[in-house]
């Protein structure tokens, strides 16, 4: 699915003495993943311009750090185009014939449907090479973005044959001073990629969360913190997602189809009261979280979870990190599930599964109760 890592690094050598200098960069589209890549840039000291539709967004977005949404000092050595899908197309085709020397690339999370709408205009497209940054947010607008979004994410770099050496370079470099690790992709793998490990996933916490709009208020009074797992990149912007899956109809479908298989073999083995069968398709369920890969890109770890009671006041969960600290034990990653009848809560801490044991044992010694 992607070419060997040696082939972007000597890609980039290449064409290093070609392209010494990645600024100015100018972002057109001052949203959440626009306005962070500006701020990411400005951070790195490369200096970074911001367009918007909307001059007050944009305004808002530079007040924050995101570069500047004055004139455009000099001519764009790269422009970023992070526009909403349905509009990446022409504006891609907009920014390569604005800036005849600049190479363009997008954040768009699919890239068939605006590729096959610049190769109908005949357009060249050589300094064009697609991006797509897998970082982002339920929320939305450049209030939301960050400097550090991208840091330690992965960022797909999807170039074709006709692509310049030279604009694929400099796209490497953007993506290493936003602080994220290159993926190189081609453009049918980054859509079945992305189908496979994010638009599936939001049309499916979608549907799962569209059952509790009738709910009785009783039954969501049991809610716990796996419903808030499941349902929580379902609060993203309807409109946006439905651009984004309706552009990756193809892929998004196919996968659809496959679920749906899935999910009448599990009706069907309710109905049958065939337990084990049941049990099956729950176990490759459990496979594939085990197939997800860890932090940092490499191999999955082993996690186990430390359920701990919190009083809901200030300063209990910074006593809390401090004695997991003092125990030596690093948190892998967290939940709070709220009791709504009372001002406490419970903080699930993930931890490396052989620190379990010693963590619980250590904060039930500093007058916490925790368990297994």
């Amino acid at each position: 699915m992607t070419s060997a890592s040696a082939g972007a690094d000597g890609d980039a050598d290449a064409a290093a003495t070609i392209e010494p200098s990645l600024g100015p960069v100018l972002v057109v589209g001052a949203g959440l993943i626009g306005a962070s890549v500006a701020m990411a840039l400005s951070r790195a000291a490369v200096p970074a311009f911001i367009r918007d539709v909307d001059a007050a967004v944009a305004h808002v977005a530079s007040s924050r750090g995101a570069g500047s949404d004055g004139p455009i000092a000099g001519t764009p050595s790269l422009v970023v185009v992070a526009t909403p899908p349905d509009q990446l197309g022409a504006e891609i085709a907009r920014a390569l014939a604005d800036f005849p020397t600049a190479v363009v690339t997008d954040v768009g999370s699919v890239k068939t449907k605006p590729l096959e709408y610049l190769q109908s205009g005949g357009i060249d497209l050589s300094r064009y090479v697609g991006g797509h940054p897998m970082a982002g947010s339920e929320r939305s607008g450049p209030l939301a973005a960050a400097a550090d979004l991208f840091d330690g994410r992965t960022w797909a770099v999807v170039d074709r044959e006709d692509c310049d050496p030279a604009a694929v370079h400099r796209v490497v470099r953007l993506v290493r001073a936003c602080g994220a690790v290159v993926v190189r992709m081609t453009t049918r793998d980054h859509d079945q990629a992305v189908a496979r490990v994010s638009h599936l996933p939001h049309v499916v916490a979608a549907l799962t969360a569209g059952r509790l709009v009738e709910a009785p208020g009783d039954h969501l009074s049991l809610s716990g913190q796996g419903l808030r797992d499941v349902t929580r990149v379902a609060a993203g912007d309807p409109g946006l997602w439905c651009q984004i899956v309706a552009a990756n109809a193809d892929a998004v479908g196919a996968l659809l189809h496959e679920l749906r298989a899935e999910i009448d073999a599990m009706i069907g083995s309710l109905e049958a009261r065939d337990v084990p069968a049941v049990e099956q398709l729950l176990r490759a369920g459990a496979a594939g979280v085990s197939a997800i890969p860890g932090k940092h890109g490499g191999p999955s770890l082993a996690l186990a979870t430390v359920t701990v009671a919190i009083p809901d006041e200030p300063g209990a969960l910074a006593r809390l990190f401090a004695d997991a600290a003092e125990a030596n034990v690093n948190v892998e990653d967290l939940r709070i599930d709220h009791d709504p009848a009372r001002r406490s809560g419970l903080v699930e801490l993930d931890v490396a599964d052989d620190r379990a044991e010693w963590l619980t044992a250590q904060l039930q010694a500093r007058h916490w109760t925790a368990h297994r």
